[in-house]
C-alpha cells in the first residue's frame, strides 16, 4: 500500500487540510492517507491549542465518509513532543511493507534538515512537499537537490492551496461568525456545542 502521512496540530481541520490530503492523493497515487494530530508540536507555537481529545474528535467528524483520509492518533497516545521521526518508526513497524509518504507544506519542507534526527525522517519514508506561495518554485527545487543529495527521496506536487488556515477559523469562531466552507459542517457543529475557541468570559 502507498500510504500518505499527514501530521499537524489541526486547530481546527479545515477544508484546506482535506483539499492538500486528496490532492497529494490523487497526484502521487496514494492508497490512504494517514492524518495525524500532533500531541505538542515541536515546530511552531501553538495559540489557543484545543484539547487533544477535541482535535482529534474534529479529525475524525471530517473524514467520515472520505474515500482516502483516516485518521491516526499514534502521537496522541505517546503525548510529549511530537516528533516525526519517532512516528514514522511506529508507522513503519505498524504498516510493515507498505511505502510511506511524509506530506508537507513549503514552510516545513525549507527545514527538514534542521529537524530531529532527519536521517530517520527520509530514511523511513518519501518527502513529499507543496508550495504555499508563488514564488517558491526556486527555492524548493534547490531544497530538492540538498535533501536527495543527502539520500532523501523528493517529490514536489503542484497543489493550490486553499486561502484557508486554522488561524482564520479560530477567529470566526471567536466572534461568532458562520464556519461554512471553512469546515466541514459536522466539525462546525462541533466546534459550536463544545464552545471551543470561544472569547474566555
Amino acid at each position: 500500500m502507498r500510504l500518505g502521512v499527514f501530521g499537524g496540530t489541526f486547530n481546527p481541520i479545515h477544508l484546506g487540510h482535506l483539499h492538500i490530503a486528496q490532492e497529494f492523493a490523487r497526484l502521487l497515487s496514494l492508497d490512504r492517507v494517514l492524518l495525524i494530530p500532533a500531541a505538542t508540536p515541536p515546530h511552531k507555537a501553538a495559540p489557543e491549542l484545543a484539547d487533544a481529545a477535541d482535535r482529534l474528535a474534529m479529525c475524525r467528524l471530517a473524514v467520515q465518509g472520505h474515500p482516502v483520509c483516516r485518521v491516526s492518533d499514534t502521537e496522541l497516545r505517546r503525548g510529549g513532543k511530537s516528533y516525526t521521526a519517532d512516528t514514522l518508526a511506529e508507522l513503519s513497524a505498524a504498516y510493515r511493507g507498505d511505502r510511506l509518504f511524509l506530506l508537507m507544506g513549503e514552510d516545513m519542507f525549507l527545514t527538514l534538515q534542521n529537524w530531529r534526527q532527519p536521517e530517520r525522517i527520509w530514511g523511513a519514508a518519501e518527502i513529499c512537499a507543496a508550495p504555499r506561495s508563488e514564488h517558491a518554485e526556486r527555492e524548493m527545487r534547490a531544497q530538492k537537490q540538498r535533501l536527495e543529495s543527502l539520500g532523501a527521496a523528493v517529490h514536489l506536487c503542484p497543489i493550490e492551496f486553499l486561502p484557508l488556515s486554522s488561524t482564520m477559523v479560530r477567529r470566526a469562531a471567536r466572534e461568532g461568525q458562520s464556519l461554512a466552507g471553512m469546515v466541514p459542517p459536522p466539525v462546525e457543529r462541533y466546534i459550536r456545542e463544545k464552545g471551543l475557541y470561544a472569547p474566555a468570559p
